[in-house]
């Protein structure tokens, strides 16, 4: 192998794809988490608004409270995940010049000869 050759980088940036799909896949866990978190709140605040089941105050504020945590949440992680794709692409794209720029011999079909 020469110092120009590209197959560490190449093998570098796929570990590094790696990674990030892993990222990517626990941002996506964690928005699902935040709707359910703020359908979960809003659902506490429509009950308690209504005054079923003889909630009180501290479940509203809890309410809100999940609903608000949860939009918080929800914005980071979809922040997060588009970085993260981004650079993903950026990856995948760097990966595909390096593959480009090898010199690949094209293998002709032979024959096989059982021996």
């Amino acid at each position: 192998m020469t110092d120009d050759d590209p197959t560490d980088e190449i093998s570098d940036i796929e570990d590094r794809i790696e990674a990030l799909s892993e990222i990517a896949e626990r941002c996506r866990k964690y928005i699902l988490a935040s709707k359910i978190a703020i359908g979960g709140g809003a659902a506490l605040l429509l009950v308690t608004i209504l005054g079923l089941f003889g909630t009180g105050q501290t479940a509203a504020l809890g309410s809100i409270a999940l609903v608000l945590g949860g939009i918080v949440s929800l914005g980071s992680n979809v922040s997060t995940l588009r970085q993260t794709d981004d650079a993903i692409r950026a990856a995948e794209a760097r990966r595909a010049a390096l593959i480009g720029s090898i010199d690949l011999r094209v293998v002709a079909d032979a024959p096989l000869k059982l021996v």
